[in-house]
């Protein structure tokens, strides 16, 4: 079966472009989410075997989030997304779990690169 990814990003052309790329890449996009709240929820729901979250967002940002994904299920594989930049916020959801981290606009070749690593 291929691997499943949960896309969190509060700007719809931006999960519209890592889907794209996710989809090229013949990885299984398994739902969209537009804040922390829904990756949450998502996440308990769906189950993915990946995450893409957004750093900044609307109602509850991606550090938060990915604490509180952490905290359900240690194993959970979490890549953030930042706009360049954010280098601090970078290093926090490092420390805070998250596996490796994407810069906007996302690179197909690097996004390949990373889940490689993962998967």
């Amino acid at each position: 079966m291929k691997n499943t990814i949960l896309i969190v990003d509060d700007a719809a052309f931006m999960r519209a472009m890592l889907k794209d790329m996710l989809l090229a890449l013949n990885y299984v996009v398994i739902g969209e989410g537009r804040n922390g709240l829904e990756a949450v929820q998502l996440y308990k729901r769906l189950k993915p075997d990946l995450v893409t979250l957004d750093i900044t967002m609307p109602e509850m940002d991606g550090i938060a989030a990915l604490k509180e994904i952490k905290q359900l299920d240690p194993q959970a594989k979490i890549i953030m997304c930042s706009a360049m930049g954010q280098q601090k916020l970078v290093v926090d959801s490092i420390q805070a779990g998250a596996k490796d981290f994407l810069v906007k606009p996302f690179n197909k070749d690097r996004i390949a690169d990373t889940l490689e690593k993962l998967f």
